[in-house]
């Protein structure tokens, strides 16, 4: 069966265990990459994601055993997509990494770029569009170090959701999603910043997951259909960590395809 990683070598994916090890993994992902960000640029520039799946590796990050790895002073945070609610909402993207992650570390507040779920969204894309053009500078598409997203069961990644015009955004950087319920309504980056970063990180776990998961590295006509499906970095690579469960639907074939690597579990470090 023909799979996303047969047409692009610069993808792996790693099944690990849990949630649990999964999340360490992700930890040491991030530990890592940011590591060599700043070796190379001084600066890490991330964009993280919310969901129920990443909040346990924020809040490693956030601990003892990690917090002390990362040099939080050069690191900045953006967001892959927010809701447009207020940023003490529960709902907020921000509050989560704020609450698991921001509180537990010595963040300059300088270094979070967030969106203002707060403004009326067309304006709130806009200026987080501006905010990126600032950050990075030129007039190309922003090179995030490393993006951190999932995938929900319908295929959807940040807030770009399956057959939504969003998905032919050629022009700017962020976009307002417009969605039945207003109190539901996001901000997203669109697909060529995604697309244009350093490293693509996806998180996926739980059975809930498994199916849309088969289908991403399934057939090409039936993953074009999929935003998660359409995350193919022109310059970087991409690392699928998924447990068992959420892999539990994909074929033997498509893991070797995948030069998929099964990890025990303890975890591991770069």
């Amino acid at each position: 069966m023909e799979t996303l990683i047969v047409e692009k070598s610069n993808c792996k994916v790693e099944v690990l265990p849990d949630l649990e090890t999964l999340s360490h993994r992700a930890a040491s992902i991030f530990v890592s990459t940011s590591r060599n960000s700043i070796a190379t640029k001084k600066r890490f520039a991330v964009a993280i994601s919310g969901g129920s799946t990443p909040r346990r590796l924020y809040a490693l990050l956030g601990s003892e055993v990690y917090r002390g790895q990362v040099d939080w002073q050069r690191v900045h945070f953006f967001w892959a997509d927010e809701r447009c609610v207020p940023n003490d909402d529960e709902a907020s993207n921000f509050r989560t990494a704020f609450d698991t992650l921001f509180s537990k570390i010595a963040l300059p507040e300088k270094n979070i770029h967030r969106i203002k779920g707060e403004e009326v969204p067309d304006q709130a894309a806009g200026d987080y569009g501006e905010e990126m053009k600032r950050f990075f500078g030129g007039s190309g598409w922003p090179g995030f170090d490393l993006v951190i997203l999932g995938v929900g069961e319908d295929g959807h990644t940040a807030s770009l959701f399956p057959g939504s015009k969003s998905l032919e955004e050629t022009v700017r950087l962020a976009i307002p999603v417009y969605l039945e319920e207003p109190g539901k309504n996001r901000i997203t980056l669109t697909l060529p910043v995604l697309n244009h970063a350093d490293q693509i990180l996806f998180l996926a776990a739980g059975p809930s997951k498994a199916a849309v998961l088969s289908e991403i590295f399934g057939e090409k006509e039936k993953r074009k259909l999929l935003p998660a499906g359409l995350i193919n970095p022109l310059r970087g690579s991409m690392i699928w960590l998924m447990d068992r469960e959420a892999a539990g639907k994909l074929t033997q074939t498509q893991l070797i395809y995948c030069h998929c690597q099964i990890r025990d579990s303890e975890t591991s470090s770069e």
